[in-house]
């Protein structure tokens, strides 16, 4: 149980993230979805997909989960088979939307460290390949999670609520799913992400010294590489959305870290774990808001969108 402090923020804290995470995403799909943004096929495709599984998470976990759970617990989704089928639901968009940020981190480190390869990886059709397969494989890795949950209570013979059977802490095989889930999302993730970064940036910085020195060699007073100032603004979005999810998943990687590592088996970091879930759940929200600062074709796409029904008005109030 958390402290009844944490327990207030969060009554306040998720209905306002639904309230935002719901039109941001939405619209960042609908902008994005237009490709009018000066971003390749491949790159919209990734980030369409990414909007569409916060938008998701949103809807499974903030809202129906945390949201409703909160100020409705006795509404009809607290019937055990439903509850039972937005945990399979929760698991795997959120499983999808983390691989999906991987998957386009790895997009984009072979689009500027792997020249040879960029041409036939960062495609279209193989971004639609990826972004099914890791569907797919996220979907059928939650399936379990359907049997991990029994009625918590019954009201007029009808099963409600989801506990834990007791078999998920007693049992190796439930325990064992436990880790292998935990590890694939967000440790092996979270490392991912970590090392392409890395990599990336060290491949531009080298890529940077050698075009500043041969450019010194041709001119004793070199001008602005273009190509270098390109080369820095097309990472700008990568480094954002991947840097953003490391920042907000850090809590809850260090929390199940520690857990493990820790010779107690009750870590009395209730209050940590909670934390590091409303963190996680606000990067379903930050994607969207890193387009609009970092991109300037997909402002003037949402200026557009904006203006577009104050003019309708305007027009039907002078007719």
């Amino acid at each position: 149980m958390g402290s009844p402090v944490l327990d207030k923020v969060k009554s306040i804290y998720y209905p306002i993230l639904a309230t935002i995470g719901v039109p941001v995403n939405f619209v960042a799909m609908v902008i994005l979805s237009r490709r009018k943004c000066g971003l390749s096929k491949c790159v919209t495709r990734y980030l369409v997909a990414m909007a569409a599984t916060d938008l998701l998470v949103v809807v499974t976990d903030v809202i129906i989960r945390c949201t409703i759970g909160i100020y409705f617990p006795g509404s009809f989704l607290s019937i055990t088979t439903i509850c039972r089928i937005n945990a399979v639901l929760l698991f795997a968009v959120t499983e999808a939307s983390v691989w999906f940020t991987v998957a386009f981190t790895f997009d984009r480190f072979v689009a500027i460290c792997c020249q040879k390869l960029k041409t036939k990886y960062c495609t279209d059709k193989v971004a639609a390949v990826v972004l099914g397969v890791l569907s797919a494989l996220s979907l059928l890795q939650s399936i379990p999670w359907y049997f991990v949950f029994i009625p918590e209570y019954i009201i007029a013979g009808v099963p409600r609520g989801c506990a834990m059977k007791q078999a998920f802490y007693t049992d190796p095989t439930w325990g064992t799913f436990e880790v292998i889930h935990l590890v694939l999302t967000p440790c092996v993730p979270f490392i991912l992400i970590l090392m392409l970064n890395a990599l990336t940036a060290r491949h531009i910085l080298v890529a940077s010294r050698v075009r500043t020195s041969l450019k010194s060699h041709k001119s004793a007073t070199p001008n602005k590489d273009p190509e270098i100032g390109n080369g820095k603004k097309s990472i700008v979005l990568l480094f954002s959305v991947s840097g953003t999810f490391i920042l907000l998943w850090s809590t809850e990687v260090g929390y199940f870290i520690s857990l493990h590592v820790s010779d107690s088996q009750y870590f009395v970091t209730s209050d940590l774990e909670a934390i590091g879930v409303m963190l996680q759940l606000l990067s379903t929200c930050t994607n969207a808001c890193i387009y609009g600062v970092t991109q300037r074709k997909f402002r003037e796409e949402l200026r557009n969108g904006i203006k577009y029904p104050l003019q309708l008005i305007a027009k039907l109030l002078k007719a």
